[in-house]
This record gives C-alpha cells, structure tokens and sequence, in this order.
C-alpha cells in the first residue's frame, strides 16, 4: 500500500507548479492501491476554506474543487479511518521533540507507518525528514525545487 499525504493531491485538483508532475506520476504509479485517510479529506476542506478566506479562491469554486476531490478519492483510493492507536503513535513521535513534525503530519505518518505502508508520499520537504528520521518510508516521489527527491 502507498499512502499519500494531502499535499500530495492537491495539485491533481488545483493548478499548482508540481501539477503536471503530479499527474504523470499517478499515470505510471504501480496497480497498488493507493491509500489516504479521512484526515486528509478534512485537511484538503480546510485547505479551501483557507483559500476562500484569502479571497484566492471564491466559494463556487472551492465546492467545485471539493467535489472533484471527493470523487477522485471516492473512485481511486483506499481511505482509512483513524483509530486510538494512530492518535497515540502520532502523540509519541510529536512527544520526541527532535523533529519538525506538526501534529497533522504526525497522524498522516501514523496511519501510514500503523498500516505497513510500502511508501509514503508528500510534497512537504518537513514532513518527508521528519518522515525519514522516524525511519518510515517518505518521499516527495517526484523532483521538488531546492529537494533532492
């Protein structure tokens, strides 16, 4: 299974420089299922509302965007329910304190890290080091600017 964070999907929804990217890594992605959590269904709503408060974006079409969102999720992935032992694994690794994990992408690395995941994709550079010294499977997958992934 190969699990990916939110910032991994929003550039097949959104126009984004790692857009065409993004989309040319699904087309030659391995038949594995790929896998996201409920989380990352409410971190990409809250992504939208964050871009219709900024004025980037207006409501129209951030509930388009939802939808479209929503429907690739639906029709493509894997989604899991997180569970007390993916709120307590992201508890311990934030409780280290020798990373820059930020509590959402503690819980993405749980659930991901909790269910033996193969690879764990995200185009947060913090996300993927911390990701690393946790020892855990992350990478950006594809060519990030300044990132040698």
């Amino acid at each position: 299974m190969r699990y990916f964070d939110t910032s991994f999907l929003v550039p097949l929804v959104l126009p984004e420089a790692t857009s065409e990217q993004v989309a040319r890594f699904f087309e030659v992605l391995p038949g594995e299922d790929p896998a996201v959590s409920h989380w990352t269904r409410v971190e990409f709503t809250s992504l939208l509302a964050r871009e219709v408060r900024m004025n980037s974006l207006d409501s129209a079409a951030a509930r388009e965007a939802g939808s479209r969102f929503e429907a690739m999720v639906e029709r493509s992935f894997v989604v899991f329910s997180p569970d007390r032992d993916d709120f307590d694994r992201a508890r311990d690794w934030l409780g280290r304190f020798d990373t820059t994990l930020r509590a959402g992408d503690a819980l993405h690395l749980a659930i991901a890290a909790n269910r033996h995941a193969e690879a764990i994709y995200s185009l947060d550079t913090a996300m993927i080091a911390a990701g690393r010294a946790l020892g855990l499977p992350a990478s950006a997958g594809i060519l990030l600017p300044g990132y040698g992934d």
